[in-house]
């Protein structure tokens, strides 16, 4: 048990002595010194120290040489920290600074990386999501022969997927609120920006199904009208899903909607 203490105690003193040296090298004014360890941190993965040194090495190396290896690396550190929004900032800022560092592909594919690690689920706002797809576009344009091309276009695919199933679940909500004019508005909006969406025949079925239920529940003068807007929604279902998983359904709301549309 006291062997097991004496190690115990020697790695505090060990990480007690540690520190001291770090605060007294942030401390001191030997750039050079500082310039050097921080390197040493950066190859050692050492994020919080290496990032904390060129922090304050910023200003101090403006203009010089080691200016974009130093503001290049704080960005990198930001990120490894996992602040991706303020590391995005940084990488932003030395694009503009620096375009023609060694660094600038990297830089410039890092600041869109950082959007997308911060595009949250799809439930959420997804502006942070548009931010990544700008991003890497604008990237792609620049660097169109780059060896990132394939993860660049998968990550591209991700997020486009996230705004489908983003704007099908804002439709979706005011659907199963039986706010169904919203709902209709909602989901061709939805089917106009994304044709291609996995949940298409879905949502042609929650169309038909939102018209029916809104002519259901209008007005008598309005009836009419909207049942004959339900056909047409049941004749879009159809004609693109002939043998949809929705049929037994959609020949229900077709029988009942012919039946007001036709009467005399």
């Amino acid at each position: 048990m006291k062997n097991y203490q004496i190690v115990i105690l020697s790695l505090l003193a060990l990480l007690i002595m540690s520190c001291s040296g770090f605060d007294k090298l942030l401390k001191s004014k030997d750039y050079g010194l500082m310039y050097k360890k921080g390197l040493e941190y950066y190859a050692k993965k050492d994020h919080y120290r290496y990032t904390t040194i060129f922090e304050q090495l910023v200003p101090i190396y403006r203009g010089t040489m080691q200016a974009d290896t130093i503001e290049y690396y704080l960005s990198e550190g930001y990120y490894h920290q996992g602040d991706f929004l303020l590391s995005a900032h940084f990488f932003d800022q030395f694009r503009q600074n620096y375009p023609r560092s060694t660094f600038i592909e990297q830089a410039e594919y890092m600041y869109a990386y950082c959007y997308y690690k911060s595009s949250p689920r799809p439930l959420l706002d997804q502006e942070t999501t548009n931010s990544a797809i700008s991003a890497f576009a604008e990237f792609i344009t620049k660097y169109p022969n780059t060896s990132k091309k394939a993860e660049v276009n998968r990550i591209m695919h991700e997020l486009r997927s996230k705004l489908i199933e983003k704007a099908y679940l804002s439709a979706k909500l005011y659907y199963d609120m039986a706010d169904y004019k919203s709902a209709i508005t909602a989901l061709k909006n939805s089917l106009g920006k994304f044709p291609d969406s996995e949940y298409r025949e879905e949502q042609l079925y929650m169309i038909l199904s939102a018209s029916y239920n809104l002519a259901a529940n209008s007005v008598i003068e309005k009836r009419r009208e909207r049942f004959q807007n339900t056909l047409d929604e049941y004749y879009n279902l159809m004609s693109e899903y002939p043998e949809t998983k929705y049929k037994r359904e959609a020949e229900k709301i077709y029988a009942s909607s012919i039946t007001v549309v036709e009467k005399k």
